[in-house]
């Protein structure tokens, strides 16, 4: 039976099979089929270490979080403790990165102030790793600027000397024996450097913008070594830092280039929350890239017609699909490109709205849901299977999400490829307000997509969370926005009505087109995405704290106070006349040289 502390994913998981869970991109994601065991977020207060009685393993974190890893027959105990107040899936997580891409040449060698260098402040990376060999992350003496690095891969912690007793073993094979972290896709390194990067011999040229900070590193972990790292890695890690830095008694600034879609992008998820609660502790700030999702035709939203009242479900829920036009209808169209194995739809709506949802093959095959039927539906349209699940609101979530996994079926290995359509047909509606999320353009085919897409709103989790800074990016070489960068809000005259600008996203965009970074191998090459927009703003939240927290001209220059003076020293962008607008925030970018 489902239970409403779990969050909807989670509560279709454990009502599918193994056999389906392991067709679908999500579902399976927590589950440890060798051991039978499920991995899970908690909100809770009190103890939790009756659980440990019943096999439990609790892993508490801070402010109130835990991970549990669970035997999948322990599940429904969870819901009968009472110490345990919301339970979340992990999900996975997506560098913001495009690959391949050399639009520019911009050299991040654009320090704030020679006598503002970061020095007295971590700059923590949590990302793939770092080539601590390099020589961009090295004091003039050769050490190491790194106080530790922690690689959730290996499962080990190495701290500054033993990074030196690397350093002094005079090459890189031997420095592997003793300390064997390596950054495999050298995404890290390159984060590192824009960040806090010294410029290594090339020299301030190619040097980032708190070249003398020192380093908190954390490689992020993988469950399976073909896989992506997911939330509760994230959650160990900031963890860690934000512990590490109350230890060491230094600001922090915090720099976080990856992200997913899944969620109402509200702030409402545990890990956003997390990283709100987080944000409190110690002297710290949190920069996290918009993600790369504004071009990539994975969201749509908008409004259905507003009733105001009770529509006769009797005309509304029929026999025989009627392709004829209807005023009241508001149809959606996506396109699932060939070879897609698996696909899912998040189709979030205010829970007093009442629809009745229509889903239509390229055949013409259909069913309809009504949005006031909650519970797991299973339904076969052609030769794919979907699982359906009508959610409810959670504790500290308001809306309603209609979850949609569809699978192959009848033993094909991929999706009826063709245009799909959704169609609402309101039923009983006060806002009319929908929005449609497909997942991170990462995984899938690169013609699956919406056919009218709508770029806003799509901001990466958990770059919606309030309290960080959340970083888009632009294109230098132009002055102007790059398509490519999550944005934010769908209705332009939401922003303008409210008052504060406490949930302007993002908060200011930053250099991410062709940007000159560290490799793994020590040269430079350029990079785009958000992931390489964020450090330049993490470097300058260091570099602030450094003035303020360091020098003594304001102890209190952190946290949301740093999100305020990086706001208010933005400049505008060229062809942007009206802040704050969805593309680059509040005011603008950030002054990068």
């Amino acid at each position: 039976m489902d239970s409403q502390k779990n969050e909807n994913l989670l509560n279709l998981a454990l009502d599918t099979s193994l056999a389906e869970r392991e067709k679908s991109l999500e579902l399976n994601v927590g589950y440890n089929m060798e051991e039978n065991t499920w991995e899970v977020i908690v909100k809770y207060h009190g103890s939790l270490q009756e659980l440990t009685q019943s096999g439990i393993v609790v892993e508490e974190l801070i402010a109130g979080y835990a991970i549990l890893t669970v035997p999948a027959s322990a599940m429904y105990i969870l819901a009968e403790t009472e110490q345990i107040e919301y339970v979340e899936k992990p999900k996975r997580l997506f560098f913001a990165d495009i690959l391949g891409s050399s639009a520019a040449c911009f050299a991040p060698g654009s320090m704030i102030s020679q006598n503002l260098t970061g020095k007295g402040v971590l700059v923590a990376v949590i990302d793939s790793g770092i080539s601590y060999w390099n020589e961009d992350f090295r004091r003039p003496d050769g050490t190491t600027r790194i106080r530790f690095l922690w690689d959730q891969v290996l499962g080990q912690e190495f701290d500054e000397a033993q990074i030196n007793a690397a350093l002094a073993a005079g090459s890189r094979q031997a420095a592997q024996q003793i300390v064997p972290s390596i950054d495999t896709t050298g995404h890290g390194t390159a984060v590192a450097g824009i960040a806090a990067g010294n410029g290594g011999r090339a020299g301030a040229a190619y040097a980032g913008i708190a070249r003398e900070s020192d380093f908190l590193i954390v490689r992020l972990g993988t469950p399976r070594p073909d896989s992506f790292p997911r939330t509760t890695e994230l959650m160990r890690a900031l963890t860690y830092i934000v512990n590490k830095a109350v230890e060491l008694q230094m600001p922090l600034a915090v720099n976080l280039s990856f992200g997913n879609t899944y969620g109402a992008h509200n702030g409402t998820s545990l890990v956003e929350r997390f990283l709100d609660n987080l944000s409190e502790i110690g002297r710290s700030v949190i920069c996290v890239g918009s993600g790369n999702e504004g071009a990539s035709g994975g969201h749509v939203g908008g409004s259905v017609k507003v009733t105001g009242r009770d529509v006769n479900e009797s005309t509304a829920i029929v026999n025989q699909f009627d392709s004829t036009v209807d005023e009241n209808v508001t149809r959606i169209e996506l396109v699932i490109g060939v070879y897609e194995t698996g696909l899912n739809i998040q189709l979030w709506k205010e829970y007093v709205d009442r629809y009745l949802v229509t889903l239509v093959s390229p055949s013409g095959e259909f069913f309809q849901v009504d949005t006031d039927q909650p519970g797991k539906q299973i339904y076969r349209l052609q030769q794919t299977q979907i699982l359906l699940y009508n959610g409810e609101p959670a504790p500290y979530m308001t809306g309603q999400e209609i979850y949609f996994d569809l699978l192959p079926a009848n033993g094909n290995r991929y999706l009826d490829q063709g245009v799909w359509t959704f169609q609402l047909k309101p039923l009983r509606t006060i806002t009319g307000n929908y929005t449609f999320y497909l997942p991170s353009g990462t995984v899938r085919s690169a013609n699956t997509r919406f056919v009218r897409p709508t770029p806003d709103v799509t901001l990466t989790i958990p770059s919606t969370a309030v309290k960080v800074v959340t970083v888009g990016a632009y294109d230098p070489a132009y002055d102007s926005y790059a398509d490519f960068s999550g944005r934010g809000y769908l209705y332009q005259e939401q922003v303008n009505s409210r008052t504060s600008d406490t949930y302007v996203k993002p908060d200011l965009a930053a250099p991410g087109v062709g940007i000159l970074a560290p490799d793994r191998d020590g040269g430079y090459n350029p990079v785009t995405g958000t992931s390489f927009a964020t450090p330049f703003v993490t470097g300058a939240a260091a570099v602030l704290m450094q003035w303020g927290i360091v020098e003594g001209n304001d102890p209190y220059l952190y946290g949301e106070k740093v999100k305020a003076y990086l706001r208010k020293g933005a400049k505008e962008i060229r062809g942007e006349r009206e802040y704050p607008n969805a593309r680059v925030g509040a005011y603008g970018n950030i002054v990068s040289s």
